[in-house]
């Protein structure tokens, strides 16, 4: 039998959930084929909801959760993956439907896998993990319709969240003028650190919904939805873009037709979960080449296993800012 390990247990019970620290054995993990040395993980805002049970995310009890994860492989009957190889996990149902990342240890499919990115390590790929992941796949959805920097502002909603703050970095870095919308006024010279040119408070992108207002941004990409969604489309220029991937406004859309017909305004959902393979790489190696590590470094906090149920109550109240990686072994 193996070693047992350390993880984060989710179970069910009558009133609720309960969450604890448990000692498990490869023996009580679920069905892969590639079993992996957990090195990292992070708290991400589906984390924080799946933990605090204050959203639906857990669809089997119990549950290991942690959405993404990086680490060695231990022992694979996938063909693609070896003993010693460093890999990443995001996305796939992990944390979801699958035990994830919150363990010392994990079995996964291999063909959820991916390479360490090169001059990574599997710290820097958890700063990265499902959220800065998501930014990047944002950010290449603007430019597959034509968005550029000479066109005008960029907006980026839900700016001092994972999603936000690294989608602010790396379309700082691709030359564009990023306008960052946050309810956090403090997190002004954070934002301007990541390479925010100006700030906008929410509340602004919050007021009753006009089919057609003032057009300001060349592109958007909003974590938030529902109104604060329906608002930043009503003010996108002709033939502008929005990457739309988060819900925690909402999972309404009270907009009208009028920007897509009048204005030709283009509406992209980016879903992390289940792109494709050749995607996710190609997602990958644009974030080593894209995402400066000095803002990278900058945008992200470390935490031990031991304090991830209070990060993701935190992280549920929006009180964390940037990236939480979590030193699974530390």
């Amino acid at each position: 039998m193996s070693e047992p390990f350390r993880a984060i247990l989710v179970s069910k019970t009558d009133d609720g959930q309960k969450v604890e620290f448990v000692r498990l054995t490869e023996a009580d993990l679920m069905e892969g084929n590639v079993t992996i040395d957990v090195a990292h993980s992070s708290v991400n805002y589906k984390d924080g909801l799946a933990i605090t049970g204050k959203g639906p995310i857990i669809r089997r009890w119990p549950l290991i959760p942690g959405i993404d994860l990086a680490g060695t492989v231990r022992s694979s009957m996938h063909p693609d993956w070896k003993p010693g190889d460093k890999v990443v996990l995001g996305g796939w149902g992990v944390g979801e439907g699958h035990y994830g990342g919150f363990s010392e240890v994990a079995r996964v499919n291999g063909d959820w896998l991916v390479p360490l990115p090169e001059g990574y390590t599997t710290a820097d790929a958890m700063a990265v993990g499902v959220a800065g992941y998501t930014a990047m796949l944002c950010v290449m959805a603007l430019e597959e319709q034509g968005v550029v920097p000479s066109q005008g502002e960029v907006l980026v909603t839900g700016a001092a969240g994972g999603v936000g703050s690294t989608a602010v970095a790396i379309l700082s870095k691709l030359g564009f003028n990023v306008v960052a919308a946050t309810g956090r006024p403090e997190e002004e010279a954070f934002l301007k650190s990541l390479g925010a040119t100006s700030i906008i408070d929410r509340k602004e992108l919050q007021g009753p919904v006009k089919p057609l207002a003032k057009a300001r941004w060349a592109g958007v990409v909003d974590t938030v939805g529902s109104v604060m969604l329906a608002n930043a489309i009503s003010q996108v220029l002709p033939e502008g873009a929005v990457a739309a991937t988060g819900l925690a406004g909402g999972m309404d859309l009270p907009t009208s037709v009028a920007p897509f017909i009048l204005r030709g305004v283009k509406l992209v959902g980016v879903n992390s979960v289940s792109t494709p393979q050749p995607r996710r790489i190609a997602c990958w190696k644009r974030i080593a080449r894209d995402l400066d590590k000095s803002k990278l470094t900058a945008l992200t906090t470390h935490v031990k296993l031991d304090d991830v149920p209070r990060v993701a109550a935190d992280i549920v109240a929006g009180k964390i800012r940037g990236r939480v990686v979590v030193d699974v072994r530390g």
